[in-house]
């Protein structure tokens, strides 16, 4: 599932992560887990949750053995989204012909 169309006219590492957290909105995921899903440098991803954070798109839960992050509920669709509605061209083509 993707993040609301509202939220992704955003950086690119900033959408990934909306939408792994979307996939995993029940349970959250860790700060190890986000940078397996999105596969980015460590740098790129804490940039990426400062400003979701700070625009209260994600939620920080900080338990008592692990971190989990979890997205904000109005960013969640109420039905899951369609894969293709929102892909431009040039991801379209991205993923048919990777380089």
């Amino acid at each position: 599932m993707r993040a609301k169309s509202e939220y992704r006219d955003r950086r690119r590492t900033e959408v990934a992560v909306l939408d792994a957290l979307v996939n995993r909105a029940e349970d959250g995921m860790t700060v190890f887990e986000l940078r397996a899903a999105v596969a980015v440098e460590i740098d790129d991803l804490e940039d990426a949750l400062a400003t979701l954070k700070e625009d209260d798109l994600i939620i920080v839960d900080s338990g008592v053995s692990e971190t989990v992050i979890k997205p904000a509920d109005r960013v969640v669709p109420d039905e899951p989204v369609d894969e293709d509605d929102d892909r431009s061209i040039g991801d379209w083509l991205r993923d048919r012909f990777p380089f």
